[in-house]
């Protein structure tokens, strides 16, 4: 693969990771709610999601999903579950004291952060589209191998950067006093998300 694909592909995933959407949503809500640590293994949890997509995307498994409709509604539905947990967690959270106790988990942060990806297939289409552009039947397995990496690592150093740089700033201590009401606002968008998914399913039948 040369250089100048390897760059475009590059910046497509970087521009597909950088969109508003429920990933980020997360990703900034965990940091405000649990810090750093919390705020980074939600980023990392969710490259590892879409880095297994990617994988699929690139050995030409996906063909098998994307062709199944039953499992990829059925991951669908379990993404929309996901959202609705999340939401439901957020609308109902209390802090427990003030704007300086807030508990970090690591754990909770990775979990959230790989199930929102990995129950989210859209991120396989979007893959599949967009390898789609950048493999050739020529191209050695190591060479798609390298793509799917590379998408992944890139979707984890973009969450990951933006928890890390928003920790560090006085804007999240900002956003910590108000963080009920961000729970509130980024808790109604996931459950509205959620509902428009479930409509979506249930017009199928």
């Amino acid at each position: 693969m040369d250089f100048t694909a390897l760059l475009g592909l590059s910046f497509v995933c970087a521009m597909g990771a950088m969109s508003p959407g429920p990933s980020l949503a997360v990703v900034i809500r965990n940091t405000i709610s649990g810090g750093r640590t919390q705020g980074i293994m939600t980023g990392v949890g969710h490259g590892i999601g879409f880095g297994i997509y990617a994988m699929l995307a690139v050995t030409g498994l996906s063909a098998i999903l994307v062709a199944d409709e039953s499992k990829f509604e059925l991951l669908q539905l379990s993404g929309a579950f996901v959202l609705l947990w999340l939401s439901y967690n957020m609308l109902t959270y209390v802090p427990s004291g003030g704007v300086e106790e807030h508990q970090s988990s690591g754990r909770k942060g990775f979990v959230e952060g790989f199930l929102i990806s990995f129950l989210n297939p859209k991120i396989l289409v979007f893959l599949v589209a967009v390898f789609s552009q950048f493999i050739d039947p020529e191209m050695s397995q190591f060479d798609r191998i390298v793509m799917a990496f590379i998408a992944g690592i890139i979707d984890t150093v973009w969450y990951v950067l933006v928890a890390a740089v928003l920790s560090g700033t006085i804007f999240i201590d900002k956003l910590r006093e108000n963080s009920t009401l961000i729970d509130r606002f980024i808790g109604s968008v996931l459950a509205i998300l959620a509902f428009l998914l479930f409509a979506k399913f249930l017009s199928l039948f």
